[in-house]
């Protein structure tokens, strides 16, 4: 049976850290001569109806709070992504965090399938079923924190993708200019 078809995506883009390794704001940081955060608005926004940042206000985007409160690291974006997305009809949420600029293009089609799917390298990259949101919420009221225990916990598949992403921590991560 071909998996489900999706409907109407929603970005989601996880940008509540705190960015401890990487010393400044890395959302304003540059890749390539754009800001990290402009690089994953522009992915995801080649694919998904709308895009919203979670976990942080940042002028030009949709902002949403960590739900149910800040400090739970990209779970907290996610649930609020899915809430979001549920209460405007999308079907699926694409997250991405922030400090990953290349994301591809087509992700949400490398991730597609009957189930939510991360990427097995980096989990805060997924494609997750707005029914998961429910699951989410439970999951955190049990203390459950870890991303890919989630995953896990909601059957999501892990996926290889093609090449590997890149994932900026420190600035010593971004080429030089």
């Amino acid at each position: 049976m071909p998996p489900k078809p999706l409907t109407k995506l929603l970005g989601a883009i996880l940008a509540g850290g705190q960015a401890r390794r990487f010393g400044s704001d890395k959302a304003q940081a540059l890749y390539a001569g754009a800001r990290l955060i402009d690089r994953v608005a522009a992915a995801l926004s080649a694919q998904c109806e709308a895009v919203v940042v979670c976990g942080r206000e940042e002028p030009g985007f949709v902002c949403l709070p960590d739900w149910p409160e800040p400090g739970l690291g990209p779970l907290g974006g996610l649930a609020a992504a899915l809430r979001h997305a549920g209460t405007h009809e999308y079907s699926h949420v694409v997250s991405a965090g922030v400090d990953i600029p290349d994301l591809p293009y087509d992700l949400a089609a490398m991730l597609a399938g009957e189930s939510a799917a991360i990427v097995e390298s980096q989990p805060v990259v997924g494609l997750w079923p707005v029914g998961a949101g429910n699951s989410l919420e439970m999951f955190l009221r049990s203390s459950g924190r870890s991303l890919y225990r989630f995953a896990d916990h909601v059957g999501a598949r892990r996926i290889d993708l093609p090449h590997a992403l890149m994932n900026v921590n420190r600035p010593e991560d971004l080429p030089p200019a």
